[in-house]
């Protein structure tokens, strides 16, 4: 029932953004809208968390109960990030974190609302703090920039929402689903890799962090490249992007704490 409340009010959001109510907050670079409220992104974060965490088989959490160390580790990175203050939704987003105990995904994601989902394999395969902070940053960036309800927006639009306020299950499975498969659109990935630069320039780390990963993926001539990747900028312009907008901005960060950063990965 709370479910169709959330959509039935997605709708009316739907039908009052379609009349021409102001942009200002919901409006994006590419001249479309977002249908979803704050309180909205959040809600559907929640479900999302628990589509996820209800589905240990394809998603193993390590529970942060007995990895007490390793959620620590990587709740100082979050901690210190939010702390530059240069996140929009600090104080409204949840920014929980989860490690999923796969290592052979490299991957991160973060849900609306703020719910950030870290795999066991880029751990790994990243050689230090500086990377994850920045591969983090790219991930808070979407959700503080409302990239995901912005393409759910674009991709179901009042129609469908329309049809789960209604009472649709298959309306309703469609906007959850959407949300656990949604790939970002490469000017997104390139606003996400940006706000990584910004959230990390004014810590000790280099704000372009982020870079080492595409870096990896370069020197391994593609070896092992995600599927997900195949549809983003090419790494190449995503390096020459983090280096560039790093020294544009006179960011000085230069620690990587390699060797914390070691002691953390084998805790795994």
């Amino acid at each position: 029932m709370k479910q169709y409340l959330l959509i039935a009010t997605l709708a009316v959001s739907a039908v009052l953004g379609s009349c021409g109510i102001t942009k200002d907050e919901n409006e994006v670079p590419d001249g479309g809208f977002n249908l979803f409220t704050i309180d909205q992104d959040k809600q559907l974060g929640h479900q999302v968390a628990q589509e996820i965490e209800g589905n240990p088989t394809e998603y193993p959490i390590l529970d942060s109960a007995t990895h007490v160390k390793a959620y620590k580790y990587i709740y100082d990175i979050r901690n210190k990030i939010l702390a530059t203050g240069k996140v929009k939704h600090k104080s409204e987003f949840a920014w929980r974190i989860r490690i999923i105990n796969d290592d052979k995904t490299l991957n991160a994601f973060c849900t609306p609302g703020g719910f950030i989902y870290v795999y066991t394999g880029i751990i790994k395969y990243l050689d230090n703090e500086a990377q994850l902070a920045g591969v983090m940053g790219h991930e808070m960036g979407h959700a503080d920039l409302r990239h995901s309800t912005r393409q759910m927006t674009k991709i179901f639009g009042v129609q469908i929402l329309m049809s789960a306020a209604l009472g649709d299950s298959s309306a309703v499975a469609q906007i959850t689903t959407g949300l656990l498969g949604l790939k970002f659109s490469r000017d997104h990935e390139t606003e996400a890799d940006r706000m990584s630069v910004e959230y990390l320039c004014g810590t000790d780390w280099p704000a372009d962090g982020a870079a080492g990963f595409f870096e990896k993926i370069e020197a391994s001539g593609g070896v092992g490249v995600p599927e997900w990747l195949s549809t983003h900028p090419s790494p190449a312009n995503r390096i020459t992007n983090y280096h560039t907008w790093a020294t544009e901005a006179g960011c000085v960060g230069r620690e990587k704490y390699e060797q914390r950063y070691e002691e953390f990965k084998n805790m795994f």
